[in-house]
């Protein structure tokens, strides 16, 4: 870990036992909150995936909104939403995924991708076990899109998100990591 990757992760605010007793949940609000910190994390994402033919930029529900957006400004290119169900007006597309206890779902529009497709680079800003990564790649598949890449600002990878994300042909990046969960 250099320098530069050592002071982001102390943006980071680790909270304990939160939302269960034995998870350190990592809140990249603190890191978001610092201008600094945001713009060294975007610039870090945008420099790693220049160079790879992205037309599209899609945040996850929520926090993907924020590291997505500001992405998309610094490489001036659209930006796609994928919502949790319901959020959405006009006509989509949904994914179930699996949660630790049950299911979730989320959606995209079913317009989102140009006619003809788009390479689109996936983002939130965090990737633990992969579930609604995986399910939001597939939304942006279906609707005409591909998904070469993924960005995070952090990976958990005991978690093993970023291997099945691997394991459906998705390359991921992640700023900083943290061991544990």
């Amino acid at each position: 870990m250099n320098d530069a990757t050592r002071d982001l992760r102390e943006m980071v605010r680790a909270i304990p036992d939160y939302p269960k007793t034995g998870i350190i949940f990592r809140d990249v609000t603190t890191l978001f909150g610092n201008a600094e910190g945001l713009a060294r994390t975007v610039d870090a994402i945008a420099d790693h995936v220049a160079g790879h033919g992205i037309d599209l930029i899609a945040g996850i529900d929520a926090r993907g909104f924020i590291l997505g957006g500001a992405l998309a400004v610094r490489m001036r290119k659209g930006f796609v939403p994928i919502r949790k169900r319901g959020k959405l007006p006009a006509d989509v597309y949904r994914e179930e995924y699996s949660l630790e206890y049950g299911t979730d779902e989320v959606e995209i529009h079913k317009d989102a991708v140009p006619a003809g497709g788009a390479t689109v680079l996936l983002v939130d800003d965090l990737i633990a076990t992969g579930g609604t990564a995986i399910a939001a790649a597939k939304l942006i598949q279906r609707a005409g899109g591909t998904v070469p890449m993924a960005a995070f600002a952090i990976d958990l990878p005991e978690l093993g998100g970023a291997r099945k994300l691997a394991g459906i042909g998705i390359d991921s990046y992640a700023v900083m990591s943290f061991e544990g969960h």
